[in-house]
């Protein structure tokens, strides 16, 4: 058996773990903005009724739906889109370059969430449980 056919053959499963950290990662920055926690982060004057405070409760709700599997498609879709709209309006204004604007990891977050929106949520998901695939 080749590589090729060993790797391709966890692809579901590797599919299923990468919605799951994508959402955990996306998730710990709605822990962070909303609760302030860890103490000392960068979000500590966010505000619940501000546009940060708005993402935050996105990416803490649908965060923890992406982590379970749960509406996984449209849910990667939704913040797909907040990942845009936060790069657009938060760090493309400080400059072209994403490395320079700190937007790398919006851009990286919107791409994944875009992959999870066409690829579905993988075998280990509340919605293949289901049967919504």
């Amino acid at each position: 058996m080749t590589m090729d056919q060993t790797l391709s053959k966890l692809q579901p499963l590797a599919l299923s773990l990468f919605r799951f950290i994508t959402g955990l990662l996306l998730f710990q920055f709605g822990v962070a903005k909303l609760f302030k926690f860890p103490p000392g982060t960068m979000f500590e004057k966010v505000e619940l009724f501000s546009l940060i405070g708005a993402a935050g409760t996105l990416e803490l709700i649908l965060g923890g739906l992406l982590m379970i599997g749960l509406f996984s498609r449209i849910v990667a879709f939704v913040l797909a889109g907040e990942m845009a709209f936060a790069y657009f309006m938060g760090h493309f204004p400080k400059g072209f370059y994403p490395l320079l604007n700190n937007g790398s990891l919006a851009i990286a977050f919107c791409f994944a969430c875009l992959y999870l929106a066409t690829s579905g949520p993988g075998p280990i998901s509340v919605d293949a449980a289901i049967g919504k695939r």
